[in-house]
């Protein structure tokens, strides 16, 4: 199986883009779904609160996914890789302090145990999309448990995702979303696919 995985902050793009190339190569899209944690909502209310429980869920949420996609026969492309969840959700919780050390720890053990039984991306595409960017996205999905999300929040994401993509190790085509607009732009999806292509192929 071929797995090319997604990555980027909230709002950046992942699930416009993994529908597009999954349309493109005919890989099977695999999405993040919100719907499968009910925790959500009270976590944007509360974060102290609700911190462990969500990602708890979360983490569970894409182990699963990720063993369903160990079986498939065909490429697969994924909005958000398994990774993102401690390096970037959980490690911004605790860092922020809204995740206490003890919850912390006992998260990455977890994280750890399920990371060592899954397979890494072929291919990481990783959408850096600056903040204003991702306010605009945001704001225009209209996702009323998003709307609330603090703004240091947001920008702490921002920090480790690009902390984390530096020193990413692994097949790693990086694509600055102030330059590149693959919805209008079809020029630009076509050269997300021909970089696409030119990396797998020596995968």
């Amino acid at each position: 199986m071929q797995y090319i995985a997604i990555a980027g902050n909230i709002g950046s793009g992942k699930t416009t883009l993994t529908k597009m190339l999954s349309e493109h190569f005919g890989w099977k899209a695999e999405f993040e779904s919100t719907a499968d944690n009910p925790y959500l909502e009270d976590f944007y209310n509360d974060m102290k609160r609700w911190a462990f429980h969500t990602q708890i869920r979360f983490l569970d949420n894409s182990f699963q996914q990720m063993l369903d996609l160990r079986t498939s026969n065909k490429a697969v492309v994924q909005d958000r890789s398994f990774d993102e969840n401690a390096h970037i959700f959980a490690r911004n919780l605790h860092t922020s302090g809204i995740m206490d050390e003890r919850d912390f720890e006992s998260y990455w053990k977890l994280f750890v145990s399920m990371s060592s039984q899954l397979p890494k991306p072929d291919l990481l595409i990783y959408l850096d999309t600056d903040y204003e960017r991702l306010i605009s996205q945001i704001q225009k999905r209209g996702r009323s448990y998003e709307q609330t999300i603090p703004e240091d929040y947001l920008k702490g994401l921002n920090v480790l995702y690009n902390e984390w993509i530096d020193n990413y190790e692994g097949p790693l085509l990086r694509l600055k979303m102030e330059d590149v607009d693959f919805v209008e732009r079809s020029e630009d999806f076509y050269k997300i696919v021909s970089e696409v292509d030119d990396l797998l192929s020596v995968v």
